[in-house]
């Protein structure tokens, strides 16, 4: 009888071991909504054919900045690889010769 019992208990923690990483009890791990987006921020806005992106021109850099300081990632952007390489490398140029701040606070 004991035997029965301790099967019965360690099937129950066996199926309760991974509960908290479910979205339900049904044995996966939930639906999938995938990541919320933010609206494009610049793209309508900003041309960047055209426009020189330069660390000489902090009032544009500003504009991948937030209120922190911290550098906007390319999601909320929605710029290419390859430009968010170019304004990275430009914000950064920008902080060290004191043209942008570090950070705000």
């Amino acid at each position: 009888m004991s035997e029965i019992k301790k099967d019965t208990e360690q099937n129950q923690q066996s199926e309760n071991r991974g509960s908290r990483f479910r979205g339900n009890q049904s044995g996966g791990r939930g639906e999938y909504r995938g990541r919320g987006r933010f609206a494009p921020r610049y793209r309508e806005s900003i041309d960047f054919q055209t426009i020189e992106i330069n660390y000489k021109k902090p009032d544009v850099l500003r504009n991948f900045v937030t209120e922190q300081g911290k550098i906007l990632p390319r999601r909320i952007t929605r710029v290419s690889a390859k430009i968010q390489r170019k304004i990275v490398r430009e914000i950064k140029k920008a902080r060290i010769l004191a043209l942008l701040p570090f950070e705000n606070k």
